[in-house]
């Protein structure tokens, strides 16, 4: 007998099947980014400066879409007169750029069509209604 062996040849084996690309990456890409619900929720902190109501209760925020971790946001202001309309849109860009996968916030301002009363969220009339607002 002797001491040295040779490795039995190992058998040809297909590679495993890789799987496909596309629906491998959507889960982790949507897993990689805030949800719509999380990047609302994190918004809440910002307040309007003259009804103490936070701007997603107060329907402030239009449309939110993600676009790869490129947020686009239109939102309006309960008045076109708004001093502040500037620091709101600074400090929505700032509220998203902290989100999970967010890559930049383009958030636009726009008054069409006009907010009203109508527009708050259920919470934002409890709200209103507790502050005398409604």
């Amino acid at each position: 007998m002797s001491d040295t062996t040779t490795p039995a040849p190992t058998p040809a084996t297909p590679p495993a099947q890789p799987a496909t690309p596309a629906p491998a990456a959507a889960p982790a890409a949507s897993g990689d980014c805030a949800t719509q619900e999380e990047m609302l929720d994190s918004m809440k902190e910002i307040f309007d400066p003259e009804i103490p109501i936070n701007i997603v209760d107060l329907g402030l925020i239009y449309k939110l879409e993600n676009k790869d971790g490129n947020i686009d946001v239109e939102m309006t202001l309960t008045s076109p007169h708004c001093p502040v309309g500037d620091q709101l849109k600074a400090r929505v860009n700032e509220v998203l750029m902290k989100q999970k996968g967010v890559k930049a916030v383009n958030v636009n301002l726009t008054f069409n069509p006009p907010w009203t009363k109508e527009k708050l969220t259920f919470d934002g009339k409890l709200q209103a209604s507790m502050l005398g607002i409604m």
